[in-house]
């Protein structure tokens, strides 16, 4: 069955995201390790939570993530560092442009309520291309690779697996979407995936 629907990730797809950044920049706030912190709010059992829909408000996530950082911090603030540790990769872009003009396109990223909430503040360069079809997992309950968010989403907007594709960095995000019966793809460079998508007639 032809590829109709492209689903795609985010982080280290369509932007490049320097974690080592934030926990630095983190760590000069609050005055602790930035191990410390990568442990206790990053890879702690909140965030997994988090980005499964609880907290499910964009305010209950900040305090939570306040109490876990041991430090203040206003969403201004989040925002504002969420946004400089990400830079866009403008040929990925130009790929997602290019299947759009005749297929159907999403993002969905495992990411909690404020990262939904602030998504176009953080990643203003898709808004133009993705509008009201950019998700953070965190909106349907649970977190890739579960293979029910997959087909959560194909079903949101009128696709069989069988017709779509899913673009992750992560194998298991991959594995969880080819459970899901969909056509996955781990992205690994541009030029990789420019091949992919010509080989699928995606793009000319």
């Amino acid at each position: 069955m032809p590829i109709r629907f492209v689903i795609f990730d985010m982080d280290n797809v369509l932007y490049d995201y320097d974690h080592p950044y934030r926990l630095n920049v983190l760590s000069k706030m609050t005055g602790k390790p930035a191990e410390e912190i990568d442990a206790i709010v990053f890879n702690g059992p909140e965030e997994n939570a988090a980005e499964a829909g609880t907290p499910d408000t964009p305010e209950e996530y900040l305090s939570q993530y306040q109490k876990l950082l041991g430090h203040p911090i206003s969403r201004e603030t989040w925002v504002k560092i969420r946004r400089d540790m990400m830079t866009e990769w403008p040929d990925m872009l130009s790929h997602v442009e290019a299947i759009k003009q005749n297929h159907e396109v999403a993002l969905l990223t495992n990411n909690g309520m404020m990262l939904k909430d602030a998504l176009y503040e953080v990643a203003p360069a898709l808004e133009p291309i993705f509008g009201n079809r950019g998700h953070a997992s965190a909106e349907f309950g649970t977190r890739k690779p579960d293979p029910n968010i997959y087909l959560t989403v194909c079903e949101k907007y009128g696709f069989h697996p069988e017709e779509s594709l899913f673009v992750d960095d992560r194998l298991d995000n991959v594995e969880g979407a080819r459970e899901a019966g969909l056509t996955a793809y781990q992205f690994t460079t541009e030029p990789a995936f420019a091949s992919y998508i010509r080989t699928l007639g995606l793009i000319n």
